[in-house]
């Protein structure tokens, strides 16, 4: 049999043409590169951090929401030289003869101190035996402000009271 030769540009053509094809270490595109698992933790740290910042800010600005639950104070705190005076022997607490229940409170704000002093609203709560809120009003003072050694009579009434309430509170109304 004849044996066939070829020119070499052919034969060197013709083998890497094989060489590429056969080679299993040769990648395949399309390329995939690899992931930075570092950036993307990092991403997630500052996009947590915003998100924090954020919250923070709008509980600052806003206040928490009342669904929270989280104890709040009732009463705001204490005014510099305004005395609250509501004693027990002057709230009224009855049942009016066509059956509504009836709450009355009177009482006293003095300003012990030397200065003016502006009144704020007073807030009145009513509880049940078991200690829970189940009526709470505003009072807002007759006057805005009180003079050194003045005193101002507060007397206030409301109808529809909760028959559980048994016990009424007199503060501060909070900010």
């Amino acid at each position: 049999m004849p044996r066939r030769y070829g020119f070499a540009d052919e034969a060197e053509t013709a083998g890497e043409a094989d060489a590429e094809v056969a080679s299993t270490f040769a990648p395949e595109p399309p390329f995939r590169p690899r992931r930075n698992l570092a950036r993307w933790w990092t991403a997630a740290a500052i996009a947590f951090a915003l998100l924090v910042a954020a919250l923070i800010g709008a509980v600052a600005w806003f206040g928490l929401p009342d669904w929270l639950p989280v104890a709040r104070p009732t009463f705001g705190p204490s005014q510099a030289d305004l005395e609250l005076s509501f004693p027990a022997e002057r709230q009224d607490r009855r049942t009016l003869p066509n059956g509504t229940e009836y709450f009355g409170a009177s009482g006293t704000v003095t300003n012990v101190g030397k200065e003016v002093r502006d009144l704020p609203p007073i807030l009145i709560v009513l509880r049940d035996a078991k200690d829970r809120i189940v009526y709470t009003w505003d009072v807002n003072p007759p006057r805005p402000s009180l003079k050194p050694g003045e005193s101002v009579t507060i007397n206030e009434a409301v109808t529809d009271v909760p028959r559980s309430a048994k016990v009424a509170e007199i503060g501060w109304k909070p900010d």
